[in-house]
């Protein structure tokens, strides 16, 4: 399969693969709509936050009043991303030229993806999903197309995406719809197209299309009097090039099955992710020693390597350090339980160990109180043998501690008494898992936390860890991921989730 960015309107974050976006202008020579159209709408998710004020995510269709219809890259965005279930904080508008004003907004409290990227062949040509509305909606519905439209085919596209490639620039972020006319193109006019299931649709040289936050937009045709629904905005053809659509009409069974009740598939089992923080590019978890007091403000644990700005040198530590980082903790589900705030880089090394530990300005207290999960910290090592479940925001990877490594080298930095996992499916990590709690089987104790796995199997090179043995024999297996010990971490705190490097028995580095 060809490698595709896609045009996004939803933040990522916390799902397991990262696809970026491509910023471009919104209906790339188009203009302004001058009327409503009853049936478009504007995916407003709360979580994840789209960037930008107005909350708009992803265009929709009515199709019922109870029923819309977006990309499934769009409803993709839930926590553990889940093909089916229940979301939390989703909402449309329909019916307005304004994403924040006007027409009719409605409540998500269901969507169904027609593939995902781990089927088979992943979703492209497949990139589709029905969001069911809590309450219906009057918005007159569009039908769908009732053939593929052929090459030359004049088609309307409409969306509200950026209009300019600043993400940062509340102006590139339009809140009036806009729209243009144009054809079906060949699909050789779209160079990362599949061979089946998509619509390559816009001007040759990409003068007119659709782009970033236009996904899930429609490609309209001309059917009798009114207008029908031939595709969906999935991703850019290709550099200056049109856009790619799902094609509608050869999924009308599937988008017909569920709407009418006559084929509605189950929900995804969703794991238990409770207590999961999502951090950029890392996972961590809120956790208490032994001697933590309900007010002292809760510590956030991750890796070293974790950390913003520069990371600790190696032999050396960042001691009390000021820090502002948003500490999202994860409901059963994955959403925001409630988000804290770190305001405090009380320690973090790479040398012995990987860890850091943030001070957050909630108490223990304030976040029982919101119902937050908050994990013990272990006093004693892992060893050889022991079981261990990987916290990571959308999953748990159910691992077990193989062997305790003498040394684990690793780009200039060396860990002791490293983890090292026994090799198995249900335990493969990947880039973002670092800093996930390695919890004991009581579910409640981080007896350990991951922090790397070898990529290439090249020898102690960055993300390519070896093995240094005590006689000194050096190794490195690909694919072979390691975790680190966290029971060091209690002897160096004292109440008030302060830091006490010279404690008799703190070893932490920078002790003594």
């Amino acid at each position: 399969m060809r490698q595709r960015t896609l045009l996004l309107g939803v933040v990522l974050a916390l799902t397991t693969t990262l696809l970026a976006a491509v910023p471009a202008q919104a209906i790339v020579g188009g203009t302004e709509s001058t009327r409503a159209y009853s049936f478009m709408g504007s995916f407003q998710p709360s979580f994840p936050a789209p960037p930008r004020d107005d909350q708009h995510g992803c265009g929709v269709e009515v199709l019922a009043p109870q029923w819309v219809l977006t990309a499934g890259h769009c409803a993709g965005k839930n926590p553990t991303g889940a093909r089916n279930g229940v979301p939390r904080g989703w909402q449309v508008r329909v019916g307005s030229l304004d994403t924040t004003s006007g027409g009719e907004v409605a409540e998500v409290d269901h969507y169904y993806r027609l593939a995902t990227s781990d089927d088979e062949g992943g979703f492209w040509g497949k990139d589709l999903a029905l969001l069911h509305l809590s309450t219906p909606v009057a918005a007159e519905p569009v039908r769908l197309a009732s053939t593929t439209p052929a090459e030359g085919t004049e088609v309307r596209i409409m969306g509200w995406g950026m209009t300019c490639a600043d993400s940062e620039n509340p102006a590139c972020f339009p809140e009036r719809l806009r729209e243009a006319d144009t054809v079906v193109q060949p699909l050789s006019a779209c160079p990362s197209a599949e061979p089946t299931g998509e619509l390559c649709i816009g001007s040759r040289d990409g003068s007119v299309a659709a782009s970033n936050m236009d996904s899930g937009g429609p490609a309209l045709v001309r059917e009798g009097d009114g207008w029908a629904v031939a595709g969906v905005v999935s991703g850019p053809g290709g550099a200056d090039a049109p856009t790619l659509f799902t094609d509608v009409t050869r999924h009308a069974d599937w988008i017909n099955g569920i709407i009418s009740g006559t084929d509605v598939p189950p929900d995804d089992e969703i794991p238990n992710v409770e207590g999961a923080v999502q951090l950029d590019g890392c996972t961590g978890s809120v956790v208490r020693t032994p001697a933590s007091r309900d007010d002292d403000p809760a510590l956030l644990l991750t890796n070293g390597h974790c950390v913003e700005g520069e990371r600790p040198e190696p032999g050396a530590a960042l001691v009390d350090q000021p820090a502002e980082r948003d500490v999202p903790i994860a409901d059963e589900q994955g959403y925001p339980q409630v988000t804290a705030r770190a305001n405090r880089l009380v320690y973090a090394t790479m040398t012995g160990t990987d860890v850091a530990l943030y001070r957050l300005d909630t108490t223990y207290a304030q976040l029982d109180v919101e119902g937050a999960k908050v994990f013990r910290l272990a006093s004693e090592p892992v060893r050889a043998g022991q079981e261990l479940t990987m916290a990571y925001t959308s999953i748990r990877l159910h691992c077990t501690a193989e062997a305790v490594v003498a040394h684990l080298r690793e780009g200039g930095y060396q860990q002791d008494d490293s983890i090292r996992y026994a090799g198995s499916d249900d335990c493969t990590p990947w880039p973002g898992t670092s800093g996930s709690a390695l919890l004991a089987a009581d579910g409640d104790t981080v007896a350990a936390i991951h922090n790397t796995h070898n990529v290439d199997g090249e020898r102690c090179t960055d993300d390519n860890p070896c093995e240094v043995a005590g006689d000194g024999t050096v190794t490195s297996v690909r694919g072979r991921g390691y975790g680190q010990q966290v029971h060091q971490l209690a002897a160096c705190l004292t109440t008030g989730s302060e830091l006490d490097l010279s404690r008799r028995d703190c070893e932490l580095t920078g002790s003594g």
